[in-house]
């Protein structure tokens, strides 16, 4: 796994012209920026958060995505337990 991640960053590095610290900085900012919206999502589906601070932490756009995933769920399981 180690060997094919260095394999990778090497790729990325040299097709961007970038340096390979570069690569791991740009790749862990991506990575906590995805793990941030998910805590952010999570508490607010759970209703640990409401949603007016969920909007002012990931914007508006991630917010009512959820929200229709979230409708959508629902619909499904209500449609399962009907049917």
């Amino acid at each position: 796994m180690a060997a094919e991640i260095s394999d990778r960053v090497r790729e990325i590095a040299a097709a961007r012209e970038l340096s390979e610290s570069e690569v791991f900085e740009r790749a862990l900012e991506r990575g906590l920026e995805a793990l941030w919206k998910d805590l952010v999502l999570a508490q607010y589906l759970a209703g640990d958060l409401d949603r007016a601070a969920a909007i002012d932490r990931v914007g508006r756009a991630t917010v009512e995505r959820a929200d229709r995933e979230r409708s959508v769920v629902e619909d499904d399981v209500d449609w399962g337990l009907n049917a």
